[in-house]
């Protein structure tokens, strides 16, 4: 119960410290509100959990210099608000755009990937992992693409 209480205390301190500015609201989100967050929703046996549409997205042949974009849903499929921390991708040529705010249980959101092909010809495979406050902390995404090389 302690912890219980705990965790809507934490929880409504960051409401109301970022209610009265007009500051982003996940500017104010870190790993260690993410980790206390993450250890009551443990105590109290709720968990966010992720899920996507798809773990991998094939572009298929692309041509060297486009930019290719996909949508991943995400889906909070736990007993507890999903937060995204960040999302990196494994190489400068691949950006994510993920939701900055809570995710409710049972809500679904976007997750964009744009895969910029300059300078990569051939078979691409790259990553996009997202920090979050589910039970494994970490989630990955994949893109694969084969792009045809630009005529010299």
């Amino acid at each position: 119960m302690i912890n219980k209480t705990l965790g809507m205390l934490a929880i409504a301190s960051l409401v109301l410290t970022t209610s009265c500015k007009k500051e982003n609201a996940s500017d104010k989100i870190d790993d260690a509100s993410v980790e206390l967050a993450t250890k009551n929703n443990e105590a109290s046996g709720k968990l966010p959990v992720i899920k996507f549409n798809e773990e991998e997205h094939n572009f298929g042949t692309i041509n060297e210099g486009d930019k290719a974009e996909t949508v991943f849903t995400v889906t909070n499929e736990g007993e507890a608000d999903l937060i995204i921390v960040n999302a990196q991708g494994s190489c400068g040529c691949t950006v994510p755009e993920w939701p900055k705010e809570p995710i409710k249980p049972g809500a679904s959101v976007p997750l964009k990937v744009t895969f910029d092909s300059t300078g990569k010809p051939g078979q691409q495979q790259k990553t996009v992992t997202l920090t979050t406050n589910t039970a494994k902390g970490t989630e990955t995404v994949t893109i694969k693409a084969e792009v045809t090389p630009k005529a010299k």
